[in-house]
């Protein structure tokens, strides 16, 4: 009819309906298409080789696919007497690894590195960033943070060089101006072997370690005091709390669900020595400290993989599993004594 407008309404009947579940993804389907590229890189170069996990429990064989390898021999432990304790299937690797000497020299550098970056590296960040919170001068601050940040984005190698002009024994600035004073006191010139001594290696090493990562890991931690609650402060000041006080009573309990998490991090990380850093710090003379896990899987799985990429996979696997261990009981001892775990 004329003058009139019609509105026709297509009724659906009941068994036509859409599930909501099929409405939702009509709906946002190219968002769930944007993710099929990483899914896809994650499948292809993360978790599809993960089955060359299985040749820490095979043969080594460089020629056969994986699937087809031998299983190793069983993993026999016996008492003293010669009698057998327990067989264990395939781990023959395993034992080859735990028994063989430079692996325990790995091994024990690798826990010594680890309880002293801990020590010394995790509570840095904390104090730089709580000295830069008390800083009044803005601009002074971001000139110090963008001082403190700089060394992260330097490769271990530029950082090597770095350290061979700086703590060399003989062309070393740092032993040059010691060599100086020295001289002007009267006493005789002993250049210390900051690179060439094992206890002074191990010192530099974990210096150059704190001293590459302290500014970077400073970001988080000032990102979180940002957030405490200014008045805080105020109630503090009006009960005439020095600096110190407030930063004892005030910043770092309120910043202390991200210490946590962030130490059950470090904490999880503990059997994953910096390969970088020991590369290119090492040298002959002190390869008594300076072998560690990760030299130790490379030495054996890379350059030497006729004989030792089983072995190699064997110890990688495990030193993940001992990273992963800590992890879940670190988590679990912070939730034990009240705190906020990770999950």
């Amino acid at each position: 009819m004329e003058g009139r407008d019609f509105v026709v309404v297509k009724m659906k009947s009941g068994g036509g309906r859409t599930h909501p579940a099929l409405r939702y993804l009509q709906r946002y389907w190219g968002l769930y298409a944007m993710l099929l590229l990483p899914i896809a890189f994650f499948v292809v170069f993360r978790y599809w080789p993960m089955i060359n996990l299985l040749l820490a429990f095979k043969e080594n064989n460089l020629i056969l696919p994986v699937l087809e390898i031998p299983w190793a021999q069983p993993w026999r432990m016996y008492f003293a007497d010669g009698s057998r304790v327990i067989s264990l299937p395939a781990m023959a690797n395993f034992e080859r690894a735990i028994n063989h000497p430079p692996f325990q020299t790995a091994f024990r550098n690798t826990i010594m590195f680890s309880i002293l970056d801990l020590a010394v590296g995790f509570p840095a960040p904390i104090i730089l960033a709580l000295l830069l919170n008390e800083l009044k001068f803005k601009k002074f601050k971001r000139i110090t943070q963008t001082i403190s940040y700089m060394p992260h984005f330097l490769s271990w190698i530029i950082i090597s060089g770095m350290a061979l002009r700086l703590f060399s024994p003989t062309v070393g600035t740092l032993n040059g101006l010691l060599e100086s004073v020295q001289l002007f006191l009267g006493m005789e010139a002993n250049p210390i072997p900051f690179l060439n001594s094992a206890p002074y290696w191990v010192g530099t090493v974990v210096f150059l370690g704190v001293w590459r990562s302290i500014g970077w890991n400073t970001i988080i931690y000032l990102a979180a005091i940002t957030g405490v609650n200014p008045e805080l402060y105020e109630a503090a000041d009006m009960d005439g709390a020095s600096r110190i006080r407030k930063m004892w009573h005030v910043t770092l309990p309120c910043i202390r669900p991200v210490i946590i998490v962030l130490f059950i991090l470090a904490i999880g990380g503990m059997m994953g020595a910096d390969f970088d850093r020991f590369v290119a710090l090492r040298n002959p003379l002190v390869h008594s400290v300076s072998d560690v896990l990760p030299l130790y899987i490379w030495e054996w799985g890379i350059r030497q993989p006729l004989t030792g990429q089983a072995m190699a996979t064997a110890v990688g696997l495990l030193q993940n599993s001992i990273n992963l261990v800590i992890l879940l009981a670190a988590n679990y001892l912070v939730k034990f004594l009240g705190g906020q775990g990770l999950w």
